[in-house]
């Protein structure tokens, strides 16, 4: 959920900040009637592409990842989400979003 109000004082637990949970937008229940953004994200992150991370704390393995061509989409794109919205129901999810085009047409 990338919306603000995913954190409310007395409601949620408290943000975790361990690395992969700190940027979650969200703890909230998911309750019938809620309405969230579904948003995965492949971003192009110089500090990632050059190692320069805790290894101790990211299970990343940089080893199938093709730098120089990832650098080529770098210069023009940061990166890419794509956005769902689906409204939580009592026996499942509802995708509101289901006439998005989903090819780079």
């Amino acid at each position: 959920m990338h919306d603000v109000g995913g954190y409310l004082e007395n409601i949620t637990p408290e943000r975790d900040m361990k690395p992969g949970l700190k940027n979650l937008r969200t703890a909230r229940d998911m309750k019938a009637g809620l309405c969230m953004t579904i948003e995965p994200g492949c971003y192009f992150r110089d500090f990632l592409l050059d190692g320069q991370f805790d290894k101790a704390k990211l299970n990343l393995d940089l080893k199938y990842l093709n730098r120089d061509l990832i650098r080529e989409y770098q210069k023009e794109v940061g990166g890419v989400r794509i956005e769902d919205v689906v409204l939580i129901t009592e026996d499942g999810a509802e995708l509101l979003s289901n006439n998005v085009p989903r090819t780079v047409e």
